[in-house]
């Protein structure tokens, strides 16, 4: 079944630039996910986290 499929995308051209695409894609957004953590507020963290838990702002 595998081999049908892969001599089916081989005639395909310029495939094998999504592949590339998709890692990149996938790797920036991780990369930028670590930055973003690692650079937020330790007031803001602690606020979030403890959103859940505040019963003050129910209606």
């Amino acid at each position: 079944m595998l081999k049908f499929i892969k001599h089916h995308m081989d005639s395909i051209e310029g495939i094998e630039v999504y592949p590339i695409i998709s890692l990149m894609i996938f790797f920036i957004f991780f990369v930028l996910l670590f930055w973003w953590v690692f650079t937020a507020k330790k007031e803001y963290i602690s606020r979030m986290s403890n959103l859940p838990l505040d019963n003050q702002n129910i209606d």
